[in-house]
Order: C-alpha cells, then structure tokens, then sequence
C-alpha cells in the first residue's frame, strides 16, 4: 500500500523519515548558526530568506504545484495572510539566530519546549477548545517553570518567551492559510525576498556585508542558509501528512531536547539553580501534555 493512501490515523515510515529528519536538523541548527555568530542576526535572516527561495522553487517545480502559488499571488486575501505569517516567521528567526549568537542558545531550548504548551493555550483561548485536566495541569507546570527562571534571574526569559509567542502565532495563522505548506512557504519567503535584498545590498554597500566582503567560509555559510532553512521546514510539512497527531507530539521534543544538549555540552552555558528547577519542571509537564494526547488520538 502507498503511504499516501494511509488513513490520517495510521503512521508511515515515509511520513516518520521526513519528520524525524526535520526535527534532526533542526536539532543541530544551533551548530550551524553560531559558525555565523559573528554576522549581524539582519544579514543572516535576510540571506536565510534569499537563498530560501530557490530552494523552495525548485522543490515546488519538481512536484509540479507552482499552479497553486500562481493562483495565490492574484488573490489579495491570501497575499495579507501570508505577509501576517511571513512578518512572525521573520522575527522568530531574527531572535533564534541572535540567541544563539549571543550565547543563549538554553533560552532557545526553552521556548521550543514550550511552544506546544503554549498551542494548546492558544486553541482554549482563541478557538474555544476545552481543555482536559491533564492539559491544565501541563500549562500550570510550564508556567511555574517560567516563574521559577524569571524570579532568579529578576527578568523574564525574553528569548523563551519570544521565540514561543512568535512561533505560536505563526502555527495558529499557517492553519487558517488556504494553501499547502510548502506552497504557503514559498510565499512567504517571496513576500520576505524585496526587504531582504535591501538588507543585504545596503550591508555591501556599506562594505560591512559577509556575503561579498567577507571569507570564504562567510559566502559558503550563508549561501547555505536556504538549504538550512527550506529543507527541514519541507520535510516537516510533508512528513505531518502521514504520521498521527500523538506521534508529532513526541517527535517535536527531538529538536529542543538536541538543542539543551548542544547548548550545555558543545557550547557551554551555565545551567545553574533556577535552569535545574525549571527544565524538569518543562520535562513533566510535557510527558503529562503527551499522555493527554496519547488519550485524545485514542478516543
């Protein structure tokens, strides 16, 4: 049987390959990112966008779907909805890249492993959707984990909260987006792509650019980035096609779990009191969290 026959609630091993490889890669993301630590959070989003676009061109041509993005671009509603996403994706990736520039790469792990918490909170407040006790108690868990790092450092964790506000924001507007993911994706980078150019050439411009002014590995490092950026996003939206909802539940902790490892191991950040207290306290509520949608995929 073809995977694409697969009923919704069946997992396929074409549909686990694709969302474990984007999970991967954004799990070891953070080891590419901070090669370009010494580039401007700007200039690297700006090439991020750039070199997305051939990327996602070239995969779209291969399926033959550009049909779907021609229709798209003649329609001013989805032209606004995409611009919504495209701004909050920007940002997300803006603040990711500083993070992990800047040594705060933990911070990063934090908010990823919120971000599903934080969904479900989304869907309560803005769709309706009742929660269950158990996802009440997930929510309560996380939130005290943020109280515990926030009274210890006298500030809120603005990179955690950051990051699952952005993200949050664009998952919630990527559903109501009539068009399909990789599609949606192209868009939005197409949309980026102008004030990206200008990024860029005004850097250069300056003689400040690492693009054309800096070394070697510089070019090789940010040509990359659309390949970085454009496949793992790609292999996701295909492979949460075949899987069940309960399995990308488990599998979206791969990436935050390799990002907390890479973190303190490769790079390494202090983990102290508040991080000891904190993280276990994300590590519960999110097996409390999976348990409820282990039930709810069930029934």
């Amino acid at each position: 049987m073809s995977d694409l026959t697969l009923s919704r609630n069946e997992d396929s091993p074409r549909g686990m390959a694709f969302a474990l490889s984007a999970y991967l890669l954004w799990g070891f993301m953070p080891i590419y990112m901070k090669a370009l630590a010494h580039v401007p959070a700007y200039e690297v989003v700006a090439h991020r966008v750039i070199w997305s676009v051939p990327v996602a061109l070239f995969v779209l041509a291969a399926l033959g779907r550009l049909s779907e993005l021609q229709a798209a671009l003649r329609s001013p509603k989805l032209l606004l909805m995409a611009a919504a996403t495209a701004a909050l994706i920007s940002v997300n990736w803006g603040i990711y890249v500083w993070a992990i520039g800047a040594g705060h790469a933990l911070d990063t792990a934090l908010g990823y492993y919120i971000n599903p918490l934080f969904s479900v909170f989304l869907g309560a407040v803005l769709l309706g959707e009742r929660l269950g006790r158990l996802q009440l108690a997930a929510i309560a868990l996380a939130v005290a984990a943020v109280v515990v790092l926030t009274v210890e450092a006298g500030r809120l964790p603005f990179v955690a909260i950051s990051l699952t506000l952005t993200w949050g924001g664009y998952a919630y507007l990527k559903k109501s987006l009539p068009l399909g993911p990789n599609q949606g994706f192209l868009l939005e980078v197409l949309i980026l792509l102008a004030p990206a150019l200008v990024v860029v050439g005004w850097v250069e411009s300056r003689g400040e650019g690492h693009f054309l002014h800096g070394s070697l590995s510089d070019q090789a490092l940010l040509f990359g980035t659309g390949l970085v950026t454009a496949t793992p996003l790609m292999l996701y939206a295909n492979g949460a096609k075949l899987l069940k909802l309960s399995t990308i539940g488990f599998l979206q902790y791969v990436a935050p779990t390799l990002i907390f490892l890479t973190a303190v191991f490769v790079f390494g950040e202090a983990f102290g009191r508040a991080e000891a207290i904190a993280f276990p306290m994300i590590w519960v509520a999110l097996v409390i969290f999976t348990v409820a949608l282990v039930r709810a995929s069930r029934r």
